[in-house]
């Protein structure tokens, strides 16, 4: 088991050098709002969703509607459901643990798992559950260091909402460089640009983030040979 646990985090090092920085920034900006470290803790414990987190922070701020928050919700984390379904077989044999790797199913976190093989020596389930705990122990040490430096320091948070934003930008480039094929990326941006124009840039998610679903399952269905 030790050797499990020493390789797990071995292979959480890349994601643990984003989350304590990225957690940090949330920690910081959800303090400047007037939320305590309490706070921090605990949604990053029980939520913890990455970029919903940094949009719960507006929407607590706003005092946003329980419908506008589960939509918003929904349609943001609505990656997930392709995330889920690709790791079935995976998780099969995950046992009580299934629970957690399905809660715990980060963008990052699926980034290591997708391709996750146990190093000789290590027991697979294990392996894969210890990633993914040390990930959501970044995540919430991260966030809660973020929120006491905030509660002594005084910091200007002007653009640190925007290091999620920041770390996506990142990854779609980086997948645009390496694939030949970019038609999911063309329709997002396509579709983002269009809804931007029409509904403004208060009210242009929500709309934005149907038509990409609801282009993605047309394209799907019609055999779209692409990826992003």
């Amino acid at each position: 088991m030790k050797k499990t646990v020493k390789e797990a985090f071995v292979a959480s090092i890349p994601v643990m050098m984003g989350y304590i920085v990225l957690g940090m920034a949330f920690g910081i900006l959800l303090e400047s709002n007037g939320y305590s470290f309490l706070y921090a803790l605990f949604m990053s414990l029980f939520i913890y969703a990455g970029s919903m987190q940094f949009v719960a922070i507006n929407l607590l701020v706003s005092g946003a509607s329980i419908i506008n928050t589960i939509i918003m919700t929904l349609l943001i984390n609505a990656r997930h459901l392709v995330y889920g379904l690709s790791m079935i077989k995976k998780f099969e044999n995950m046992g009580a643990l299934k629970p957690y790797m399905i809660f715990s199913l980060t963008d990052e976190t699926y980034s290591l798992l997708v391709s996750a093989k146990a190093p000789e020596g290590c027991i697979e389930k294990y392996y894969l559950f210890f990633i993914s705990l040390f990930d959501q122990c970044y995540w919430i040490l991260g966030s809660v260091i973020g929120a006491l430096i905030g509660s002594m320091l005084t910091i200007n948070t002007t653009g640190l909402d925007f290091a999620m934003t920041a770390l996506f930008v990142v990854i779609v480039v980086d997948q645009y460089l390496n694939s030949t094929k970019h038609l999911y990326t063309y329709i997002g941006f396509g579709i983002s640009i269009v809804s931007l124009l029409i509904f403004g840039s208060d009210a242009f998610i929500i709309p934005s983030m149907i038509g990409i679903v609801f282009s993605l399952i047309y394209v799907y269905h019609k055999g779209g040979q692409y990826r992003v």
